[in-house]
Formats: structure tokens, C-alpha cells, sequence
């Protein structure tokens, strides 16, 4: 049974449903009907049984001979009037002919016995119904007995009960034939969707279910689906930017390994220069499993689904620690890269900071603003920032790393000496793979886009600020730790 109920669709399975609740609805229905019918016909007959039994009483009288007779000879009788008149010692008194065409079996012993009560008689033709009760007629006490047949009314309860049974299937089918429509309208949007949904590859996650009514349950359903849609369609997507992001980030170190393994095999050389060369490239694979679990913890970060490596920091000793990681590529350019941090600034290229009003070194120790952060994330996402401005910056340009601060938040600025960006171009700058039309420098259009994921995975934003003629400023803002306690740095 359970088989054959799933084997069947849900219209089906909701008609068959809808049928049977129908069907039991209109037996109840119908059978107290006939109750409530029956009930009222049979009250009916005795109301005018009684009723029969006050006009036969009036018009009946007592003969100057001592008997009982009509009093009008001109009063008809009506169809199926029952009449007769018992004396006290059960002697018949008067009869019309109703009552003598046919008699009635125990109308006498119910005479005798009876008193102001309606009693069901045996007939061959239906039931009779005999209202006995005393009384007088002149100075005689008489007994009369006043009946009608259950006939008319058994007649009219059968015709009743037929049409409730033919009309009760018959509104089932008209039912079930609706219902199966209504179904068939209801869950059509649901093929519709179906119909769709059949059509959705993992190439085409863009496109959606059809929303006719969002606000009936169908809409609801389809505007599920179209989220669910939404979200597998941003994994898809952050797949293939965590892909891009790998191959972007280990091109060169994996250069560098492919290139000192070069080297060691060009000649032959001792058994120190080989360990040299194989420790470097351990260092860059060491750095290579770093970078790839790093990027895998971004790309899980921006969807919520990882736990980014959080740590109180100095924002200024990580700027200044990323001017002299890339010192030698702004070099090459005859470059400098300069950390400012409020009324002092610091030359990557002479190593220690120096105060610009009295021209002589400061204290170190003062450092800058704190932030809570993954501190090797923040590094690569700086390193992006100022590598774009070595890149896009002149020869002999000057690159600046402003660090400041708000009362809630860290900020790092990356200013750089170019030519600025198009205005038409600054709203797609973060896009991933995006790359201007006459761009000159290589790359592959995702450093920005990798820094921006890894400032927001941390609740901070990256933002292009100012972008003009004598160059373009990017600004990093993070949320602001407290500053540890020299008693907790010591421990």
C-alpha cells in the first residue's frame, strides 16, 4: 500500500486526499440531514395528527337517539383521514370510512389502555399512526381515536434518501475532478521550477527560478531556491578565485625554486654549495606551504566557514617591516619608500626613524596603533598595496606608508608618485582579473582583489581614497586593539 501511494505524484496523491475528506465530509453531511428531515417529518405527522383530532372532535355530535354523527353532512373528509369514537367499555360508537375501509388491529385494546398518546399500529401497507385520548360528546364519554399513515411521509424520506445517494457520488466526482484541477494549477508553478532547475549547470548558477507571486508559498519556495542558488554560485566563484589566487601568489616563489634548481645543475660543485642551494629551496617550498595555507584560510574566511590566526600587533612595525621587505625592488626603480606615523616619518633606506622637525632619531619603542589580526594576512595584503605602488610609481618616485588612527579604528595609507587611475576605472579596480586596456606593467589583476578579501575577512575595508595626477592613496582601516601593557609584552 505505501508503494503504490509514493509511486503516484502529488497532484494524485493530493486529489485522492481531497476526495476522501470530501467524501466523508458530504456522508456526514448528508446523514444528518436525513436525520434532522426525518426527525422534523415525524414531528410533523404528529403535529397534525393532533391537529386532525381537534377538528374531528368538533365535528362530531350527539343524536337525539343517543348516537354520534357528523354535524355538517357537507364537511368532506380529507385523503387518508382516520377516525372512530370507543365508548368507555369498548364499545365502537362512530367510524368514518376511512376507519371502516381499514381497520385497524389492537385500536380497540389500545382504546381501552390507552390516554393522549400517539402509538405506531402494524398496517400491510406502512405504519399508522393512532392519537387515542377521552373526552365527551354532549353528556357521553366517548374515547376517540384519530389516525394517519406513515405512507406520505416513508414516500418522501425515500425520494429524500435517493436523491442524497445519487447526488452524493455525483459531487464527489465533481469534486475530485476540481480538486485534481486545483492541484494541477497549484503545483504548476512547482514543474515550472522544476523545468528550470533542470536546466541549471554548474556554468549557468546564474541564472534563477522564476518568482511569480513572492509572497504565497510557491514565491517563497522559489526565492529559497534562488538564495540556495546565490550561495552555491558564490562558493563556485570563490573556488575559482582561491585557483586564481594560488596560481597569482606561488608564480614566483615557485620561479625562484625552478631557477636555483637550474643553477645548482648548470656545473658541478661541492657538497657545501649544494646544501646551500637545496636549503634555499627548502625555504622557498617552507614559504610555498605557508602562502598556500594562508590563501586557503582567506578564501574559507570571506565565506564565513574559517578562523582567521588573530593577534594583537603594531600597525607601524608592520609597515615599516614591509618598506624593507620590498626596499630592493624599489631600488631597481631608484625608488624610496617612506613610513610616516603622525610628526614622525621613517626612510626604509637608512633603517631607524628619524623625526622630520628636529632632523635627529626618536625613541623606536613609541611604536603606532594596535589592531587584533591575522598579522601574516594583513602583511600580504600590504605587500600587494605597496608592490602596485612600486609598480605604478615613476623612477625616482617616492612611495609613502602614512600610519594614523580614529578613536575605533587603525588606518594604513599607500600613496604613491603615478600618473592616478581613470575615473571610469576606479569602480572595478578591486574586481578580480581586472586589468586596464593599455596596461603596461604585468600581472594578472588580482592583487587588489586578494588584498581587499583578506582586510575584509577581518571586519576592516580597503578603499581607494584619492587618485589623481601626482598619484592615487589607498587606504587600509582596521579595527583598533588596545595597546598591551608593558608588564604583559615582557611576559
Amino acid at each position: 500500500m505505501t508503494r503504490w501511494w509514493r509511486s503516484h505524484n502529488v497532484r494524485v496523491r493530493l486529489t485522492i486526499w481531497y476526495v476522501s475528506v470530501m467524501l466523508v465530509v458530504l456522508a456526514v453531511y448528508a446523514t444528518a440531514v436525513f436525520t434532522v428531515v426525518s426527525r422534523n417529518a415525524s414531528a410533523a405527522l404528529n403535529t397534525r395528527i393532533r391537529s386532525d383530532f381537534q377538528w374531528a372532535s368538533a365535528m362530531v355530535d350527539e343524536t337525539p337517539e343517543g348516537g354520534i354523527a357528523w354535524s355538517y353532512d357537507d364537511i368532506t373528509e380529507e385523503e387518508n383521514f382516520w377516525f372512530q369514537v370507543w365508548s368507555p367499555d369498548g364499545e365502537l360508537l362512530f367510524q368514518n370510512v376511512e376507519a371502516r375501509n381499514s381497520p385497524l388491529t389492537g385500536s380497540r385494546e389500545l382504546a381501552l389502555t390507552g390516554d393522549d398518546t400517539v402509538v405506531a399500529l402494524d398496517h400491510p401497507v406502512a405504519p399508522v399512526r393512532v392519537l387515542t385520548r377521552r373526552g365527551r360528546i354532549g353528556s357521553t364519554p366517548v374515547i376517540i381515536q384519530v389516525a394517519r399513515s406513515e405512507a406520505l411521509m416513508r414516500v418522501n424520506m425515500r425520494q429524500l434518501a435517493f436523491i442524497l445517494a445519487l447526488g452524493l457520488p455525483l459531487a464527489v466526482a465533481i469534486a475530485g475532478l476540481g480538486g485534481y484541477a486545483l492541484a494541477r494549477r497549484a503545483l504548476l508553478p512547482i514543474e515550472r521550477m522544476t523545468d528550470r532547475a533542470q536546466t541549471i549547470t554548474a556554468e549557468r548558477l546564474h541564472d534563477r527560478l522564476p518568482v511569480h507571486n513572492p509572497d504565497d508559498e510557491m514565491g517563497r519556495l522559489a526565492t529559497v531556491f534562488n538564495e540556495t542558488l546565490a550561495r552555491l554560485e558564490a562558493s563556485f566563484e570563490q573556488m575559482r578565485r582561491f585557483t586564481a589566487d594560488v596560481s597569482h601568489q606561488l608564480r614566483t616563489p615557485l620561479t625562484a625554486i625552478r631557477s636555483v634548481g637550474e643553477v645548482g645543475l648548470r656545473e658541478h660543485r661541492d657538497e657545501g654549495a649544494y646544501r646551500g642551494i637545496i636549503g634555499s629551496m627548502l625555504e622557498e617550498a617552507d614559504r610555498l606551504a605557508s602562502l598556500v595555507d594562508r590563501l586557503l584560510m582567506l578564501s574559507r574566511a570571506e565565506t564565513g566557514e574559517a578562523r582567521v590566526a588573530v593577534e594583537p600587533f603594531d600597525l607601524y612595525e608592520l609597515a615599516v617591516e614591509v618598506a624593507g621587505y620590498l626596499e630592493v625592488l624599489a631600488e631597481e626603480k631608484h625608488q624610496t619608500i617612506v613610513c610616516e606615523r603622525g610628526g614622525t616619518s621613517f626612510d626604509a633606506a637608512q633603517g631607524r626613524p628619524f623625526d622630520v622637525a628636529q632632523g635627529k632619531p626618536r625613541d623606536a619603542a613609541l611604536g603606532g596603533p594596535h589592531v587584533s589580526a591575522d598579522r601574516f594576512a594583513i602583511r600580504q595584503a600590504l605587500i600587494n598595496l605597496v608592490d602596485n605602488a612600486i609598480k605604478f610609481s615613476p623612477s625616482g618616485g617616492t612611495i609613502r606608508l602614512r600610519v594614523g588612527h580614529a578613536p575605533d579604528q587603525a588606518m594604513v595609507e599607500v600613496i604613491d608618485s603615478g600618473r592616478g587611475i581613470d575615473p571610469g576605472m576606479r569602480q572595478r579596480i578591486f574586481d578580480r582579473f581586472y586589468r586596464a586596456a593599455d596596461a603596461e606593467t604585468p600581472g594578472a589583476g588580482l592583487g587588489l582583489s586578494i588584498a581587499r578579501g583578506a582586510i575584509e575577512a577581518h571586519g576592516g575595508r580597503l578603499t581607494l581614497t584619492a587618485s589623481g595626477s601626482d598619484g592615487s592613496t589607498f587606504q587600509i582601516a582596521l579595527p583598533r586593539a588596545a595597546k598591551p601593557s608593558l608588564r604583559r609584552a615582557a611576559v
